[in-house]
């Protein structure tokens, strides 16, 4: 469809009927409904008001300087507050310019279309970053030699001054021949040379990815927000920013910690003019999401450090509660195994109500570009961690059915126990299930996040095994 043809359609519309429409679209009434994700319950309808948007839009973009000519890349379900922030009303606030990727982009295409736009924005979910940084792995496996020596002096340089810069500190010696050898082409190879704010959001992140990518001089900046909120309610800047925080709050927010814990931990509320109006129909659940002096109750746990960087500890519907009443933030614990055992993809902890913790652990496999429905396949940096432990693996069957697996498994746990807060915030039992999560097979969301209550249900049966 051409340009004209696009306003032709416009012209069958009387005039006298959109000057209806945009009298009445006035500040405080709703602009657009978002549902949300559906993690935890059946979704509801968010009632985002033509204020909410226009607001954070503005403020948003001009955090992050993208107020002259951004660029972005549309891939995300525009039924998103992160899509439609990044690709209709940002753009909008900022006269920029929108890319739309190809339909099958989370399918393997995102990586082309990069190389063709070259955004100055890109707002990846920790899944995304994760298979960009799968597949430079598997690529850097085949570099060897003085290159590879080149390489691997370049990462260490790259992590320690992206700390630097954390610290308020400058580059190290040798940062110009890292950038000209190593950064600045990989950059470019990835499309993102002229990225200049490369965020992330919606889910939890691992320090494994985000570390890798500092490497590289490509720091992610950690966002956090929700439908409820028009997507933002802290943000991290290149200038300011911290690994593994999600950012500062923004201009003009109000958020507290409700009932403290004493490490500091306590549920997020906030206030601000990105609110939303409440849930469609819903005016009992819209009651119970605020307090009586206006406070919106995210659900999510946190703690501010002493610069005022907030930090995600758990969600209060996610949080396990053992048998004996300790309380567990399973994403902490299951980052801890990811980290320990990199041929994993997914960890999933179990533990309401239990004696002891258990996990459900799936191996990173190759996805099927067309359905989105995972392989037998292992990936190469999964079989290249199996390797490195002895088992020589191509497919999931050839790894499970190596008599070596739990001593590996049971080490990787140790490791990552090693690390556990509490004896109770340790892994006890695992079972490593055949199949990894995915979209197609009901157990994640379009934008990649794991549905815990369709997990326990899918593996009910598994579940009462482990604890039998």
């Amino acid at each position: 469809m051409t340009w004209t043809q696009f306003m032709e359609i416009g012209a069958e519309i009387e005039t006298a009927v959109i000057d209806k429409i945009t009298e009445e679209a006035q500040v405080g009434t709703c602009a657009t409904l978002i549902y949300t994700s559906g993690t935890t319950g059946t979704p509801k309808a968010a009632m985002v008001s033509h204020d909410n948007l226009t607001w954070t839009a503005k403020l948003a973009y001009e955090l992050l300087d993208q107020t002259d000519a951004s660029i972005t890349l549309s891939y995300l379900p525009l039924s998103h507050i992160a899509a439609q922030m990044l690709d209709i009303h940002g753009p909008i606030a900022s006269a920029g310019s929108v890319y739309f990727a190809r339909p099958d982009a989370l399918k393997g295409t995102l990586g082309l279309s990069l190389k063709k736009v070259r955004p100055t924005l890109f707002l990846g979910v920790p899944r995304v970053w994760e298979k960009i940084m799968e597949k430079m792995l598997a690529m850097g496996q085949q570099t060897t030699g003085f290159k590879k020596t080149i390489a691997q002096w370049a990462k260490k340089k790259g992590l320690e001054g992206n700390y630097n810069r954390q610290n308020g500190s400058g580059e190290p010696w040798g940062w110009f021949f890292a950038n000209m050898l190593v950064f600045d082409k990989v950059k470019a190879a990835l499309g993102l040379d002229r990225c200049t704010i490369r965020a992330t959001g919606a889910a939890p992140i691992t320090v494994e990815t985000l570390e890798y990518f500092m490497s590289l001089d490509l720091p992610i900046m950690e966002v956090y927000g929700m439908s409820e909120t028009s997507g933002l309610i802290t943000v991290s800047r290149p200038h300011q920013y911290r690994t593994k925080s999600c950012g500062v709050c923004l201009p003009g927010t109000e958020v507290r910690l409700a009932e403290p814990d004493a490490d500091g931990n306590g549920e997020i509320i906030t206030r601000g003019r990105q609110i939303f109006m409440g849930y469609m129909f819903n005016e009992e659940k819209t009651a119970a999401a605020f307090d009586d002096e206006g406070f919106l109750h995210t659900g999510d746990v946190g703690k501010f450090d002493a610069d005022g960087f907030l930090y995600i500890t758990g969600r209060i519907k996610d949080l396990i509660i053992t048998a004996g009443g300790e309380n567990v933030a399973p994403v902490h614990v299951e980052n801890l195994l990811k980290a320990a055992m990199p041929y994993l993809s997914n960890a999933f902890c179990i533990g309401d109500r239990r004696k002891f913790l258990s996990a459900l652990l799936t191996f990173k496999v190759e996805v099927d570009a067309e359905t989105g429905v995972p392989s037998n396949q292992l990936t190469a940096p999964a079989r290249a961690a199996l390797a490195a432990e002895g088992i020589q693996a191509a497919t999931v069957e050839e790894a499970m059915a190596d008599p070596r697996l739990d001593e590996v498994v049971n080490a990787g746990l140790a490791r990552a126990n090693e690390k556990a807060i509490s004896n109770a915030q340790m892994v006890r039992k695992y079972v490593i299930l055949p199949e990894d999560f995915s979209v197609p097979g009901g157990t994640l969301t379009s934008t990649l996040k794991c549905k815990r209550n369709v997990v326990l249900s899918k593996y009910a049966e598994i579940i009462e095994d482990i604890y039998a």
